[in-house]
């Protein structure tokens, strides 16, 4: 599966570190991008994962999701 979140406040490449860092610890999630000059973050991942639960993640970061869009 595939999750795409519209995030804000992402401004620099330590903002990237951390989101990475956080949401690929979750298990199973296989891979992880973040485009920071897009408010963008794509993550492929297994059935086990939601996207509400990926949005909780990266909130509690301290990045606000404006928006979440999984597909198979």
């Amino acid at each position: 599966m595939k999750t795409n979140l519209r995030t804000e406040d992402l401004t620099c490449p330590s903002c990237i570190k951390k989101i990475e860092s956080g949401i690929g610890k979750k298990e199973g999630v296989s891979k992880v991008d973040v485009k920071f000059n897009l408010n963008k973050v794509t993550v492929e991942h297994d059935e086990s994962v939601t996207g509400d639960e990926l949005k909780n993640v990266i909130e509690k970061l301290g990045y606000p999701v404006k928006s979440v869009k999984s597909s198979a």
